[in-house]
Formats: C-alpha cells, structure tokens, sequence
C-alpha cells in the first residue's frame, strides 16, 4: 500500500463536523455561529461538497444564512454538482434567503443550473424578477 499525506480522520472531529452540519440543516442559528465563533470553518463543506451556507440556505433558514455570511462564508461556493447556495434557495423558493443571498453579492449566474436557470425551471417568476 502507498504511503499517503492524508491523515486518518479523528472520529471526534467528525462527529462534530457532523453535528455543525445538522445545526445549519436545521436552522440553529445561535449554536451554529457559536461553533463558527469559536473556530469551525465558515466554509467547512461535507462529503458532498455542501458548505454550512448551502444547507441553511437549502433548508429555508434566513437567519443562519445570515449569521454565516456576516462571518465570512462564500454565498458563490457551489457544491460538487455545480450548485450554489442562490439555487438552492431558489428552488425550495425561499425569498427572504436569496434577498440576504443577493445583498451579500451572490450570483445568480453562477453554477449549474444556475439561480436564473432554476428560477425559470421551476417558475419562480417572483424570484426571477430580483435577478434582472
């Protein structure tokens, strides 16, 4: 077997990465910036190349999107599909998350699909109105 430069993964350390990644899915906005404040990567993404902001941003939960882009966090980092936190939004047709998403400067020409792409699938005209 080759020699490697990857350590082995701490089990502690990925409990908790699991346990931050739940925090933003379910929208705990005040124990998430904490673990933010206190040292977890703002752009700590999962196996599937979701950021923190992706999956507050995904699940609807405006405040923790919020909490995360005033702390620094990416709103362009598109996941491994090629998506971005402004798509995700678009498609679960969260407005109040693509307004925080759009005022911290994300693109809505970004990724694939991208926010316009999305908003046009799904006939998100509302949204789509914010775009131009």
């Amino acid at each position: 077997m080759p020699p490697t430069d990857v350590p082995p993964h701490d089990p502690e350390l990925l409990t908790l990465a699991g346990k931050v990644f739940d925090l933003a899915r379910d929208g705990q906005t005040d124990t998430l910036a904490a673990y933010v404040d206190a040292g977890v990567p703002v752009g700590l993404t999962n196996e599937r190349g979701d950021s923190l902001v992706m999956l507050a941003a995904y699940y609807g939960h405006a405040d923790a999107v919020a909490a995360l882009v005033e702390r620094g966090a990416d709103v362009n980092q598109a996941n491994d599909q090629g998506q971005t936190p402004l798509a995700g939004a678009v498609f679960k047709d969260a407005g109040d998350v693509v307004r925080i998403l759009l005022d911290h400067g994300a693109d809505p020409t970004a990724g694939s699909p991208s926010a316009v792409d999305t908003a046009r699938m799904f006939g998100r005209d509302e949204l789509a109105a914010l775009f131009e």
